[in-house]
């Protein structure tokens, strides 16, 4: 889909649609009312005979409106006007798309953005209203033998901008929206794969390809460098698979090299049964999407090379599969990680902070500024928080709520959960350095505290998106999170250097 950045009238635009949003008493937005004056007050009486009430995600099409230049014209529901904020925006924006590619419209003008949102600015309208669209056409059928041959016709939005004034800060958040989209697309693709193709294999092709495409370093260790290295917490995850085990790592160098690199280190189990720790049958199909943590750092770096930013970042995917066999880790086994640390294996079924803790040591040769793992962790998380916002936790408060704030801009939020040295006391173990499970309560917590034994050296925050980085149900799928948020995040790095 292609994007531009446009002011002028709403009834000048030549095209196949023009959007304009209307609220529940009837009051027309700023540009509806414009389209209104030039037809004549037809708006106002289309409105005014209950044919669009302006209740939220409402829409209705108007075609041949008098007057107009544009072949069609979209009205959207945006609520009630005194609670119109970003929930409403949003909804709004979903619902004229949705619209939009019911139709046979190839371009469409958005003029959903004159009307402020609540503690929002005109950038962050458009970025959201760039990644909807492409939301919008997303489909993942390339494993049916019949993919739907009906695909929307739109193949432009022009995003309109108040005056001039607006259109830099307009367009770069356009270029921002489009490369977090396309980093988006990344991860949903691989996450919605079928465990059987998307293996640790298959993932370091991927990386291989993303290589290749934008001029990244790349190294895959194998099993047997893991071996020489002393990895034995991601090895003893993967001997149960007959798939080998790779350590992926992605160098995108857009400073010059002596600048310590930004580490995005993402966790990479392709699947999930548990290993000897089986998990129950039902769902357990979800479990492909274990490896989002990785999918989101391919996600990431697309994104910031499609930018270019002025910034080094590192990717690490310790990726694998954990699987039970004859010589699966069994629990009560102890292992050495590569740190030196000795871990009891109470639970196989804690398999992701085994392989991310030999990850977040192989990070320290990078001398980073900053660590950030990003992990489906813990279904405690997902208790804790649902599905609306990632867990967060780290060492470093000014990490984490520079984090927390670039969630924030672009509305892929976190959630600050404690760090307290209180917890560190569940991973106990008689018999080996710690444990890898801490007990029943806190569990999104003790899976940090975990990882935090392996994250002195550095600044680090971790991400559970266990909750976010997949829906289930009817809408089952990849979201794409937390690609936006860490996005923003490097972002807001590369312009502060």
């Amino acid at each position: 889909m292609d994007f531009a950045i446009k002011s002028g009238s709403p009834d000048k635009y030549r095209g196949d649609c023009v959007v304009v949003g209307v609220f529940e008493s009837g009051k027309l937005s700023e540009a509806a009312r414009q389209l209104d004056d030039a037809c004549k007050g037809y708006l106002g009486k289309v409105t005014g005979q209950g044919d669009m009430d302006g209740k939220a995600n409402t829409t209705l099409l108007l075609h041949g409106v008098p007057n107009i230049a544009s072949k069609r014209v979209l009205l959207v529901g945006m609520g009630k006007e005194k609670t119109y904020g970003e929930k409403a925006f949003l909804g709004a924006v979903r619902a004229g798309f949705k619209t939009l590619h019911q139709t046979g419209a190839k371009d469409a003008a958005i003029y959903l953005l004159d009307v402020p949102v609540r503690q929002r600015d005109f950038a962050w309208g458009v970025f959201q209203t760039v990644v909807l669209a492409e939301e919008s056409i997303y489909r993942f059928d390339r494993l049916k033998s019949k993919p739907e041959k009906h695909l929307p016709s739109l193949a432009k939005v022009v995003i309109a901008v108040n005056d001039k004034s607006s259109q830099t800060a307009a367009e770069a958040a356009l270029r921002q929206g489009v490369a977090t989209a396309q980093g988006m697309k990344v991860t949903k693709d691989l996450g919605n794969l079928a465990p059987n193709i998307c293996t640790p294999a298959y993932l370091a092709e991927q990386a291989k390809d993303l290589a290749k495409a934008f001029k990244l370093k790349l190294s895959v260790l194998e099993e047997k460098d893991m071996e020489k290295l002393g990895m034995g917490a991601l090895l003893a995850v993967a001997r149960g698979s007959r798939q080998p085990a790779k350590l992926i790592v992605l160098e995108y160098r857009g400073q010059l090299k002596m600048e310590k690199p930004i580490v995005l280190v993402g966790k990479g189990v392709t699947f999930d049964t548990g290993g000897i720790s089986l998990k129950p049958a039902a769902e357990m199909d979800e479990m492909k999407y274990d490896m989002s943590g990785a999918a989101s750092v391919l996600g990431t770096l697309t994104a910031v090379a499609e930018m270019q930013l002025p910034i080094n970042v590192v990717g690490i995917i310790p990726a694998t599969e954990n699987m039970p066999g004859g010589n699966a880790t069994k629990p009560g086994d102890v292992v050495t990680s590569l740190s030196g640390q000795t871990i009891e294996i109470l639970n196989t079924d804690a398999e992701g902070r085994l392989i991310l803790c030999d990850a977040l040591t192989y990070a320290e040769r990078y001398k980073p500024e900053a660590v950030i793992d990003i992990a489906t962790l813990t279904g405690a998380c997902v208790v804790a928080l649902g599905h609306v916002v990632t867990g967060l936790m780290g060492n470093n408060e000014q990490l984490a709520q520079d984090l927390l704030q670039a969630g924030e801009q672009v509305s892929d939020r976190a959630w600050q959960l404690p760090l307290w040295e209180e917890y560190q006391d569940l991973l106990k173990s008689n018999f080996a350095d710690m444990a890898n499970i801490g007990g029943r309560w806190g569990g999104a917590i003790t899976a940090a505290c975990f990882l935090s034994r392996f994250t002195e050296k550095f600044q680090w925050v971790h991400l559970d998106i266990a909750g976010t980085a997949w829906k289930s149900g009817q809408d089952k799928g990849s979201t794409g999170r937390p690609v936006p948020l860490l996005t923003q995040f490097l972002v807001a790095r590369a312009q502060q250097k």
